[in-house]
């Protein structure tokens, strides 16, 4: 293994402040007066010369920005949209000092990344890691904004996995020995990571100022080491949810209450994520700047982590790639009928509703019944179902539960009645055509034909047989799946147990989709951001929730959205989005507030919605789309040219 050349005294960067930090990591001597932004630096560093080469000589100055996450070119998660949806943004301050890296996957990769030639400072870098044996690709991530993007095959490692892991354990006492495959990928890429950085700093550290951004614990491995060995890159932890955090939400009710008193080291060994955590607790000591996208997660770091944080980083979103000046309303009406197509499929076997008074709603993210919220959700609906059935409504709700969960196959009833539903369609379409030229001729020559007499006797045994094939007689299925496991599914037994079971009386239709929505899904065929915007609501009353994408989502498409006061979104609304509930953002009361109390909340602002005319619902559109503008990453990535500009000063 190569010998780094940076020497600094070993320490250990889970118990022991590094040498220029005060307790948990802060800067015993802070300066937090305003300065400068780094595009104002940029421009004063470039002011007019006599010669060229003092202007060139300012240039080469300039910093340079390496941001580093496990979900760069591989969509995982949230972390992958806020990774990719910033850097439009990014690239105005920065433009070609700009670089992500990732792991190498190769499927990601063969549809996302695209090689270029090794030059620049990224370039030279990937080259000089070819020289040292390590496998590693640089090219153009193929999304908005074309960045450049490094990724590194941990493959070319493993032969030193050995060494890599008793290094780890030598130098920060973090025992990797468990051989998990999950932990020895990300183990590695740290390794590799930190080689890049060396590599870089090679050539350009004597020049310029590097910094290091560092995405959740997977991508932030690599600064335990680069701070041992004194590298000059300014580093940045942004974790967007403590793992710890999370495993003790799903698993305490007053999480947020015992949160003060969590002994980390005892916890983390009983749920077994021991070396998990202590690595990310060795990345928030030994990062310049520690951050975080919600005041929530802020104080789960100072209680779990054991540093506070130094900024906060909300996320945001691209706007511009949703916005499509006054064609939202028509757009929304388009992706509605193609839901239509699947509701007609999936309950007109059984029995039939009038689509025009049908309502759509969802909740999505990850399957974590209790964190997400899906609990509060079911809860809601029984209640809403109850309320309109007494009060007479004639307004359907059909709400969709998008998760992931592992199942046999897609159900074949459900399939069957896809199929079954196209072929009437064909058929019907057949007979529209035959009757129309019939009936033409029939009608210009001056007779009044009955319909039996415009339509071939093939055709009426077809139409017979279709729609004897299409009646079934039981209750539509809640999901869509055969799940492996669906006896102890914790949300598929809930919506048993509060009566949620499609029956011709309920005003409330559920459906259970435990797969992601995307073009290439036989059942719906459209792609999860044209499903939203086809929809009327979203619901996502999350108990845990450390930022929130999925209402944000909802915003940016003029569409309503349910969150809460536990979702770093929802507390970010509360604090900086006046009349937020006239604008279509709802924020659930959950810290203070009673599972039941909670649930009804939901239920009376849900029941409140299915009152409103077509033209109120248009009317709250629009409302939606022109607030959206204040969560576009051009309004929010100021945070990060602040974070970056402190690394840098705190690095020097």
């Amino acid at each position: 293994m190569r010998v780094n050349r940076w020497e600094l005294p070993r320490t250990n960067l889970l118990t022991q402040p590094l040498p220029h930090l005060g307790e948990r990591g802060r800067r015993t001597h802070r300066n937090d007066s305003p300065e400068p932004t780094m595009a104002s630096k940029a421009s004063n560093s470039r002011k007019p010369a006599a010669k060229k080469t003092t202007r060139a000589r300012a240039r080469s100055a300039d910093p340079l920005l390496v941001e580093v996450g496990w979900e760069v070119v591989n969509q995982l998660g949230g972390i992958y949209t806020v990774l990719r949806s910033k850097i439009p943004s990014l690239d105005q301050t920065w433009g070609n000092r700009y670089c992500l890296v990732g792991p190498y996957n190769e499927q990601a990769a063969s549809v996302e990344f695209e090689p270029r030639a090794l030059t620049g400072p990224f370039g030279q870098a990937v080259k000089r890691l070819r020289e040292w044996g390590f496998d590693a690709h640089y090219g153009t991530w193929l999304v908005t904004g074309k960045p450049r993007v490094v990724l590194l095959d941990v493959n070319s490692v493993m032969q030193r996995l050995g060494a890599i892991k008793y290094g780890m354990w030598e130098h920060h006492h973090i025992d990797l020995s468990n051989n998990d495959d999950m932990m020895n990928r990300v183990t590695a890429f740290g390794f590799m990571v930190e080689q890049f950085f060396h590599a870089l700093s090679e050539r350009e550290a004597g020049r310029r100022k590097i910094v290091g951004h560092f995405h959740e614990w997977m991508g932030g491995t690599a600064i335990p080491e680069m701070r041992r060995v004194g590298s000059p890159v300014a580093t940045v932890f942004t974790t967007h949810a403590t793992l710890l955090g999370r495993y003790l939400a799903m698993n305490d009710p007053w999480f947020y209450d015992h949160l003060p008193f969590v002994n980390w080291a005892a916890d983390a060994k009983r749920f077994n994520i021991e070396a998990q955590v202590k690595l990310e607790r060795a990345a928030a000591h030994g990062a310049h700047v520690l951050t975080t996208v919600s005041q929530i997660t802020a104080d789960e770091c100072e209680h779990l982590l054991g540093r506070k944080v130094d900024l906060t980083l909300p996320n945001g979103l691209n706007i511009e790639r949703y916005a499509v000046l006054h064609e939202f309303q028509n757009l929304h009406r388009r992706y509605k009928e193609r839901i239509h197509q699947f509701v007609m499929g999936h309950f007109f076997p059984s029995y039939s509703f009038d689509l025009e008074n049908t309502l759509y709603a969802f909740t999505s993210g990850r399957y974590e019944y209790r964190n997400k919220g899906f609990d509060v959700t079911v809860e809601a609906l029984a209640q809403l179902n109850h309320r309109l059935r007494e009060a007479g409504s004639n307004k359907t709700l059909v709400v969709f539960f998008i998760t992931k969960r592992p199942y046999r196959s897609i159900n074949a009833e459900a399939l069957r009645s896809k199929a079954v539903l196209e072929e009437l369609r064909d058929t019907c379409e057949a007979i529209g055509n035959q009757v129309r030229e019939r009936l033409f001729l029939q009608t210009a020559a001056g007779r009044t034909p009955k319909l039996d007499d415009l339509m071939d006797e093939y055709w009426r045994l077809r139409l017979r047989r279709t729609r004897a094939e299409w009646r079934i007689g039981r209750f539509p299925a809640m999901v869509t799946h055969d799940l492996l496991d669906d006896t102890h599914d914790e949300l598929l037994n809930h919506l048993r147990s509060a009566n949620l079971i499609n029956g011709p009386e309920d005003r409330v239709k559920v459906i259970y989709h435990p797969d992601f929505i995307t073009p290439s899904n036989p059942l719906f065929g459209m792609d999860y951001d044209d499903f939203v915007r086809g929809c009327h609501m979203g619901i996502f009353p999350s108990y845990y929730e450390p930022w929130g994408y999925t209402p944000l989502e909802c915003v940016a498409r003029g569409i309503p959205a349910i969150t809460s006061d536990l979702s770093g979104f929802g507390a970010y609304v509360q604090s900086h989005v006046e009349d937020h509930e006239n604008r279509g953002i709802m924020v659930c009361p959950r810290r203070y507030t009673g599972f039941k109390e909670s649930a009804s909340k939901v239920a009376d602002w849900m029941f409140d919605f299915a009152q409103q005319e077509r033209r109120d619902r248009i009317t709250l559109r629009n409302r939606i789309e022109s607030s959206a503008v204040q969560f576009d990453w051009h309004e929010l990535i100021h945070h990060y040219d602040r974070a970056h500009e402190v690394a840098m000063r705190r690095a020097e």
